[in-house]
């Protein structure tokens, strides 16, 4: 980690050289000198680090040397950034005073810096470069004691590109089969602790890294605990066990929806309420508290489930399970020699053929057994071989002396090093710091590139957008060695989370700084915020902060301050004028004007000021000029001051769920900007056209902008944008001409077509990139809409996946029936649709492209309102539909033959499959749908069952409501004993 830092600050010193060229700041009195003495003992030292870096785990004279370098590097980035700061003020605030000319000028200084305010900042400055340049003599001098091997310098920017595969997320488990089918028999067995009331708990035991999370999933999602339990809760618990966050993460899980109750006493009372009388299987992942009287109170609010149910955990240590009064204890053992290698085989061979790797095999099984049988530790491993192709590369993997290291408490650190050793400088820094997480906190990915460009491990040099693809690089590579674990990713974010064991490894890799030893980085006492300054550069506050932190924290960069009581923004807040990461969320006692105090942290990148309830900006935010993301998501902001077109380097904004009325035209100076976020702000009617000036906007989110009639005008200058996410856009009916320019769009969520006058569906006609989700709204009004529906060429946008066309049919003036049906027929999807959804279309017969023969991926059909189709279409071929619900059909009549795709068939010598995986079948108001017909000739039990098991074999929930059957198909009926849910006229039995 020793070079990753002293190459941030060698970039750093070339850094102050380059500004003198691009600010034109005269440099006086030999500071090229300066600048060039101390990176030539920087770059000395940095050609012996890779052998340092091997040695420092077996000798802790390296190791203390290494640190020594480390502390030194960090002082030149501070000083540097000292300098920064006070050139910055300078241009923002303007001089107060002028020093005398006759005083030494600091040779380090630019003449320009002349009019700072104080000649003390001057000698500080002065004072502390002399220092740091004796320090690095002692450290040259001592590195020649240690006879370090000179080797070829390490880009640290330099990583190998290595194509992505789903190395995470492992799907092929082995060697746990029979302790999931043991776990499963054992949990539904009522026999087991009859006489015991309330819950049975029963507990998966075992070390770090052998799977037991892994087991619990395989577990609570297997079918049979599915159709077992009314209710499935999980909670993962951690080393914290916070009794509120873990009883409201239970009763949210029961009750679909969040809960506001304040008072633990109020949410146990609310979860006993919400869970009397049903069946539950409740896992708690990853407990560690001993303490009886933390679980007591759960306890008994659980003990008013039905009987039958249960609570498994999964802890390392067998006195908590003891303590949970667990009937049985699963000790989860490690993976047999067979199965790991298997595992090993699975993740390092990722579909290469068996001659590939017939030499690897017996080198393979060696490395897999020295894993201790830990699935983790094999993942790492293997991940790391997938990327070594010959017989030498794995014999060094396997001999190397890693192996050897004695640490009782890093049993699985071998294999981890082996693969953090592998990475670039800067990339281990980046890994390390990490752990300034807390243990199994959610971590968004584009949040901890942002603290690493703060901490300048992305470097100094380059564009945002340069060091945020680096960023973006440094994790995924990170990502496929395991470190980084269930990803999930959605439109606007990308999270991930540390295993357990990964953390600690990253712990283990800062622990010779004073820190807290168990991981717990939260602040709690000033000793460890003291420590979360040395080690991280940052500090991670929740709900309390100590009035004297800011006496400790000026060198922080990175600050995190979540559900904290402060009543205003302290005023000491600005000594951290390295601060480059700020972050407020849930300060809901600060005052609604925002403090000026902020707005004087000229250094920050990154300003987070999330669910703080402010009113206002003040003007001062403009003077920000190095801000890149700025987020003000959940306040109550009804205006941006016009400065905020001042900050020029932003190229994130999120005003989301505020209460803007406007949009101030400066925006459009923001021409660095990728990410505009204005959804969830009713009040605002109109963008200005400015915005169309943010030539490298990629996003633009206005969704639930439910007042917005129209877009800007020349959004065809946009040419970089991909993403309008402009769903519930109720008012949304004109998309401006020239969108159809934007051919390399892949989000549009709502394109309303009203006719002409109106947006054009033939906008849609180039924009093939268009992916995910679409809905169209269109009214109808004569043939020139059938033609329009035509131009819009549905079928070319082979990446939609979801698509949605609702229909408001208006009056139309000629040939209504003719038009109603062209129109639905000219919409003809992409043949890969997944999920469609028909909405109050007024045709007499449905498209000819619904059926099998075109839509073989579709999975989810919903019709709804479509209130003049006497029958439904052929649909029983569509080889891989799941879910189809059919709604308001008020006109529908009569099921038969072509709706399950059998028509003129003999069902009893037929050997085909009708609705082959359908699950969920509903239908609901159809008032005049009289009859289905039984396709059984007759009445006998053997056809009945046959028929059954032709026709959707697969189906689990049925739901008729509404209609006006009288009788059941005898085939459906022999289903009934064996679906999860029968709802038919409103009553469900108590299966």
């Amino acid at each position: 980690m020793a070079e990753a830092v002293v190459s941030i600050a060698l970039e750093r010193l070339a850094d102050v050289v380059q500004k003198q060229i691009q600010e034109e700041v005269n440099l006086v009195r030999g500071v090229k000198k300066e600048v060039d003495n101390l990176s030539s003992k920087l770059k000395t030292i940095r050609n012996v680090l890779d052998d340092a870096e091997r040695r420092k785990y077996k000798d802790k004279t390296v190791h203390s040397w290494l640190n020594k370098l480390e502390d030194v590097s960090y002082d030149i980035d501070d000083v540097l950034d000292e300098w920064n700061y006070a050139n910055r003020k300078l241009q923002i605030e303007g001089p107060e005073d002028f020093p005398s000319p006759r005083k030494t000028v600091c040779p380090f200084m630019p003449s320009s810096c002349l009019c700072f305010n104080k000649v003390a900042t001057r000698r500080d400055i002065a004072k502390k470069i002399k220092g740091l340049k004796e320090r690095l003599n002692v450290i040259l001098n001592e590195k020649d004691e240690f006879n370090f091997v000179v080797n070829k310098p390490i880009d640290p920017r330099e990583s190998t590109r290595v194509q992505s595969v789903s190395l995470v997320d492992v799907s092929d488990i082995h060697g746990r089969g029979d302790d999931k089918d043991l776990l499963v028999s054992k949990l539904k067995n009522e026999a087991v602790g009859q006489q015991q009331a309330g819950p049975l708990v029963f507990s998966i035991v075992g070390v770090g890294g052998i799977g037991k999370t892994t087991l619990a999933q395989l577990v609570y999602n297997d079918e049979r605990m599915i159709n077992y339990f009314e209710l499935k809760i999980w909670v993962c618990v951690s080393d914290v066990f916070d009794e509120f966050r873990i009883a409201k993460a239970i009763l949210e899980s029961v009750n679909k929806e969040s809960s506001n109750l304040k008072e633990l006493e109020s949410l146990l009372n609310c979860l006993k309420d919400s869970i009397l009388g049903k069946r539950f299987f409740l896992v708690l992942d990853d407990v560690w508290t001993e303490d009886y009287t933390k679980w007591e109170p759960f306890k008994n609010s659980l003990n008013c489930g039905a009987p039958g149910s249960k609570i498994l955990v999964t802890t390392r240590s067998e006195r908590v399970a003891r303590m949970m009064c667990t009937i049985e204890i699963h000790h989860l053992g490690q993976l047999s020699d067979t199965d790991s290698w298997l595992l090993m085989k699975h993740v390092a061979f990722h579909k290469r053929s068996e001659a590939d790797y017939e030499e690897l095999q017996e080198i393979g099984w060696k490395i897999a057994n020295k894993c201790k049988g830990l699935p983790l530790a094999i993942k790492v491993l293997g991940s790391l071989l997938r990327f070594k192709d010959t017989k030498e590369e794995w014999e060094s993997i396997l001999n190397n002396e890693i192996w050897q290291l004695e640490e009782a408490e890093v049993d699985l650190f071998p294999h981890l090093l082996l693969s953090y050793n592998e990475l670039s400088p800067t990339m281990k820094r980046c890994f390390s710091y990490s752990a300034f997480f807390p243990k199994d906190s959610v971590i968004n990915v584009g949040d901890l590139i942002r603290m690493w460009m703060a901490l300048g491990y992305l470097g100094s040099t380059g564009s945002t957008s340069n060091l945020e693809l680096r960023g973006k690089e440094y994790f995924n590579n990170l990502r496929m060695r395991c470190f980084f674990q269930d990803i999930e990713e959605d439109s606007n974010s990308v999270c991930c989370k540390m295993h357990d064991i990964v953390h600690d490894f990253a712990l283990f890799l800062r622990k010779s700084k004073r820190h807290d030893q168990d991981g717990k980085i939260e602040a709690r006492t000033n000793a460890s915020l003291v420590s979360q300054v040395e080690v991280y550069r940052g500090l991670f506050c929740k709900n309390n902060l100590p009035c004297e932190i800011f006496d400790f924290a000026k060198l922080a960069r990175i600050f995190s301050l979540h559900r904290c009581s402060l009543q205003d923004v302290p005023g000491g807040l600005k000594k951290l004028i390295h601060l480059r990461y700020l972050e407020l969320i849930n300060g809901y006692r600060l005052p609604a004007e925002l403090s000026p105090t902020i707005c004087q942290l000229y250094n920050l990148q990154t300003l987070t000021l999330k669910e703080c309830w402010l009113n206002d900006i003040p003007r001062e935010i403009g003077n920000l000029i190095d801000l890149r993301h700025l987020d003000l998501n959940r306040n109550r902001l009804k205006k941006i001051p016009r400065e905020i077109g001042n900050l020029i380097e932003l190229r994130f904004l999120n005003l989301e769920r505020n209460e803007l009325i406007e949009i101030p035209k400066e925006i459009g100076n923001l021409i660095r900007l990728r990410h505009l976020n204005l959804s969830v702000n009713a009040y605002i009617e109109k963008l200005p056209e400015t915005i169309c000036n943010l030539c490298d906007l990629q996003t633009l989110n206005i969704i639930e902008c439910f007042h917005l009639s129209k877009l800007p005008e020349g959004m065809e200058r946009l040419v970089n944008l991909r993403h309008l996410h402009n769903a519930l856009c109720s008012n949304l009916n004109q998309i401006p001409q020239g969108i159809e320019k934007l051919t390399g769009l892949r989000t549009l969520s709502l394109f309303n077509y009203a006719g002409r006058g109106w947006s054009k569906l033939g906008y849609l006609k180039e924009l093939n990139q268009l992916r995910g989700y679409l809905e169209l709204a269109i009214r109808l009004h004569d043939r020139e809409d059938v033609d329009e529906a035509r131009m819009a060429r549905l079928a070319n946008k082979i990446h939609i996946q979801d698509l949605e066309i609702s229909f408001d049919m208006g009056r139309i003036r000629e040939e209504g029936e003719l038009v109603r049906n062209e129109a639905l027929e000219a919409l003809q999807p992409p043949p890969n649709l997944k999920c469609l959804k028909i909405f109050g279309y007024q045709g007499t017969k449905f498209p000819s492209w619904i059926t099998s023969s075109y839509l073989n991926h579709l999975r989810h059909l919903e019709i709804l309102e479509c209130n003049i189709i006497s029958t439904l279409p052929c649909l029983g071929k569509l080889p891989k539909l799941e879910e189809l619900s059919v709604n308001g059909m008020k006109e529908l009549k009569f099921a038969g033959r072509e709706f399950l795709g059998i028509q003129g068939v003999d069902i009893k010598s037929w050997s085909g499959i009708s609705f082959p995986k359908l699950k969920k079948l509903s239908f609901t108001r159809c008032p005049k749908w009289k009859e289905w017909e039984d396709i059984t000739t007759h009445d006998e039990e053997e056809e009945d069952n046959n028929t059954a098991m032709k026709v959707m074999p697969c189906l689990m929930e049925l739901k008729i409501t509404g209609c006006g059957l009288a009788v059941l198909p005898r085939w459906l009926l022999r289903k009934k004993a064996f679906l999860d849910k029968w709802t038919v006229g409103g009553w469900v039995p108590p299966f």
